[in-house]
Order: structure tokens, then sequence, then C-alpha cells
């Protein structure tokens, strides 16, 4: 494919999927196209529909008719783990943010994974052989632990500050000195006694008509969260309802809206925040030939909900979905206790290959330890037992076919954020 040829197919890869965000918010994505346009990693965080395009012409020779259907993240790069308290108030680290989430072949979170940590290391200038062994970390801790769970043991692993050290465990320190009235007091005022949203340039009150909208979302959305996962009617009570416009790399010009709740009981510090956010499509769906899924499931939102529980043991209590105005949404809760993974301190190859370890593991725990809540029936056989039926045995030649796909895909993103950005500043990315 000519360079020319491959500008092209990465501008499609763009127009194809999100014109319509782009034509209904073109500044927030030239912001996300400039903020892509910083550094490969960054255009590789953003342009996971482009990924999906290359990767399912691979012929994997770890796919079989189980292993093509799994529950998968969807946009497993190294900066989408962090920190969540789970429903039985511990601390963990994992991997976050589902809103890709999708039934497709397991491989194809191990590869963005893996691509993704080839892609930290020549930004932190490590050589060719310090790449290839980081990213041969990252694949092995992940053949190893889904050996564990194949064989009965881990049932109830979890990255928490009982068993962590180093960097990650750092992470979770400082998960464990946030706290809810901090969250409370970044996002709210307390004015007449009560509290309301901030109104500022990333949150803005809605009218009495949008509010209305969002409070008939919220009875839908109720019916949603598992019986045993839901709280008295107290909690639910509304206070307010503010809009915030999504700025990051992944929520480029969606409409988020934040609903302020009473929380457990009247105390003003247990007030508690949940986002309702257009949900998508995932970017991995389009190439995936599933009929069982799309008939599945009911809207982007209920994929995002359903596959999030399928995917994280004890899951957000507030996790569900709904409708407002024709779009699908999902919704969960502004968790206090987020704190995410952060490259730029983590230099040391003894700290890095520590780090990679870990989160080769936490990839074996999304695709084997679902919520108890979990209601999926789409897929019916154990998932450790079918990955490990294709690496039993084939470890070392598993590893070394990661290491070289991480490997040598990075060295295309390198060469596509190039290519990228010349099309982005020479304005032929259509509706910018």
């Amino acid at each position: 494919m000519s360079t020319q040829e491959r500008q092209d197919f990465i501008v499609k890869s763009f127009t194809d999927n999100y014109s319509d965000l782009i034509a209904a918010d073109p500044n927030a994505w030239r912001g996300k196209f400039r903020k892509m346009a910083e550094t490969p990693f960054a255009f590789y965080r953003g342009s996971a529909a482009l990924f999906y395009a290359d990767i399912s012409q691979d012929q994997d020779p770890f796919l079989n008719e189980k292993t093509s259907r799994v529950w998968i993240q969807g946009d497993l790069h190294a900066e989408n783990f962090g920190t969540y308290m789970n429903s039985k108030g511990i601390l963990v680290f994992d991997v976050n943010d589902f809103d890709e989430a999708y039934v497709a072949p397991f491989n194809w979170d191990v590869k963005r994974f893996c691509a993704s940590l080839a892609l930290i290391g020549y930004q932190k200038a490590l050589s060719d052989a310090e790449i290839r062994e980081v990213v041969a970390q990252g694949a092995r801790s992940y053949a190893q632990q889904i050996a564990r769970f194949a064989k009965g043991g881990d049932h109830n692993f979890a990255l928490t500050l009982d068993n962590t050290k180093g960097p990650l465990r750092q992470v979770l320190y400082s998960a464990r000195q946030l706290t809810r009235v901090g969250l409370l007091e970044m996002e709210t005022d307390i004015v007449d006694g009560d509290r309301r949203f901030k109104n500022n340039k990333m949150i803005t009150p809605v009218d009495e008509t949008m509010r209305k909208k969002v409070e008939a979302a919220l009875l839908e959305y109720y019916n949603t969260i598992p019986n045993r996962k839901r709280r008295s009617k107290l909690t639910y009570e509304i206070k307010d309802v503010a809009l915030r416009r999504g700025l990051g790399i992944g929520s480029a010009g969606l409409k988020i809206y934040s609903i302020l709740i009473e929380g457990e009981n009247q105390a003003l510090e247990n007030d508690l925040v949940i986002s309702m956010k257009i949900a998508r499509p995932s970017a991995a769906e389009s190439y995936i030939n599933d009929e069982d899924a799309k008939k599945y499931f009911i809207s982007a939102g209920h994929r995002t909900s359903v596959s999030q529980r399928a995917l994280q043991a004890n899951a957000d209590p507030f996790l569900g979905y709904t409708t407002l105005d024709g779009n699908s949404m999902f919704v969960t809760e502004i968790s206090p206790y987020t704190a995410d993974l952060e490259w730029d301190d983590i230099n040391d190859m003894d700290d890095i290959m520590e780090v990679v370890d870990y989160l080769g593991r936490c990839v074996a725990k999304i695709h084997c330890c679902s919520d108890d809540d979990s209601d999926q029936t789409l897929i019916n056989y154990s998932i450790e037992d079918a990955i490990n039926g294709v690496l039993d045995g084939k470890e070392t030649e598993y590893v070394n076919y990661m290491t070289d796909f991480g490997e040598q895909y990075a060295a295309k993103v390198r060469q596509d954020h190039r290519i990228f950005v010349d099309a982005f500043r020479n304005h032929l990315i259509g509706g910018l």
C-alpha cells in the first residue's frame, strides 16, 4: 500500500465511524485530533477503529470457534488501567473504561495491549531488545495467569494494597487518599443549604425541559440495575442535573449528563454523582460477523453495561443503561476513588517489567472473571479453558508471536502517526 493509499485508508477509518460526531461538534474533534497529533501513542489511543480494520485481516494461529468469541475490553492499551472501589468496598487496580467492549477474538485485546507496550517503550527511548523484553513480559504474564485460572486457582484474584508493590501500589495508595467530599467539592457548591453543580467551562446547568427528560431516563435506568445491587429509593433522589461535554481523546463531542443524587442518607458528604453518557457502537463491532451478538444487544448502552459486568468482578452497583432523546445512554457512578496508571515517572527497567507483569495478569482476569450479577447468555463455555486450550504447551510460541506483532504494529503506528498529522494539518479530514 502506497503512502497515499494508507493516508486515504486512515482518513476513511475516521469518517466512516465518526462523521456524525465530527459534524455535530467539529471544534471538539479538532481538539481531539490535535491531542492525537502530539505523539504516536496518543494517535494510537484515538484510532481503535483503524486498529481493528488492520487486525481483522490477520491469520491468527491461536483463534478457533471459541477463542474467537470472548468478551474483550475493546480498547486495551497500557493507559486504560487504574483503580476503582469494588462493590465489596475494596480498592482494586484493574482494567478500566469499557466503552468499546464486545464479543470478539481474545487476541484482539492482547495484541492492542502488546502494541501499546512497544509504543511506550519507544517513547521512553528503550533499545529494541528492551522493548521486545517488555512486550514479551506482558504476553507471558497473560498466558501464565490464564493457565492459573484454567487449573482452578486464583478465582478471587484481584490486585490490591495487600498483594502489590512498586509503582502500581503507589497508584492504589493515591486512590486511597481520595475522598467523596473531595470529589463533591470539586464538582459542586453548597447553595441554600444543599449541593448544586458548579457552573463553569466544564459543566453547565440544564433547563427544566431537559431535566425532566433526564429524570424520565433515570426511571428507565433503575430497572436495568440487578436486583441485588439496587439501593433504597432515597439513594436515587435527584438533587441536580448538569451537562458536561466530553473533551478527552475518547469522548470528543459526546454529551455527558452529570446527575447529583442523595446517596444513602441526607448528609451532604454522602451525595453521589452519576454519569449518563451517550453510548456508541464498539470500534470492534464493524469487523465482527456475529449474528447472535447483534441480536442480543438491545442498544449500545445495553452492550456496554452487560459487557462491563462480564469483564469486571464486583462491578459498579450503579452500572446500567437507558435512552434519552432517542440516544442510547450508558450510566455509571463517577467514583471518587479513581487513580489512573501514569507512565511518565515509570522509567527504571525493573519497575517497567514489574508493572507490565501486573498488567498482563489484569488482562487475563477480565477475560476470565465476571461480576456475580453478570447475566449474559452469549457465551456459555469456560473462557479460561478455551484460551488455555490454545496456549497450553505453546507459551514460548505465543510469547514470540505476540512480541513480533507488538513490535511490528508499533512501527506501523509510528508511520501512520506521521501520515495522519499530514492529513489533519492539510485539511484532508472531512467536516473539520
